[in-house]
């Protein structure tokens, strides 16, 4: 893929040309990214009666627990008030990864890997909780690690 990036002239508009056979869903993705305004840098948590504005890069994982969503940050436990499959939508083009049907990881927050038996990981996080990654996720962490087969 060839990537060309060339200065405007003066008076003339910014613009964004893709040239491409067939688009594929990581370049939709990018264009939807570019459209909205670049990546989700802060999501609005509940933490008792006050809505606290939280980095993303903050968050270690997210918890689907009893119809609630929990973000989980080093030292706290907010409420999101959305669905799971809201908020992994809403950073699907970032560095959180569904790792089970009632979970999502930030990938930079995993500290190390550890397989089971099963086909499971277990992923030790840098504040030392440990997560399950379910079997059916794994290769996609892999492949989003890049170390897939």
């Amino acid at each position: 893929m060839k990537i060309t990036i060339e200065t405007p002239l003066p008076g003339e508009e910014d613009e964004i040309i893709i040239k491409m056979a067939e688009l594929s869903d990581d370049v939709l993705k990018m264009v939807r990214r570019l459209k909205d305004g670049g990546s989700k840098d802060t999501m609005a948590v509940y933490a008792d009666e006050s809505i606290q504005m939280v980095p993303t890069r903050d968050i270690l994982y997210f918890d689907a627990a009893d119809d609630h969503v929990f973000a989980y940050t080093k030292g706290n436990c907010f409420d999101t008030k959305k669905k799971l499959f809201e908020i992994e939508e809403l950073l699907s083009d970032s560095a959180f990864l569904r790792i089970s049907k009632n979970a999502i990881v930030n990938i930079r927050a995993i500290d190390h890997l550890s397989p089971e038996f099963n086909g499971r990981f277990i992923a030790s996080l840098k504040n030392g909780e440990d997560i399950i990654i379910s079997r059916g996720y794994v290769p996609e962490l892999k492949k989003k690690l890049g170390i897939a087969k």
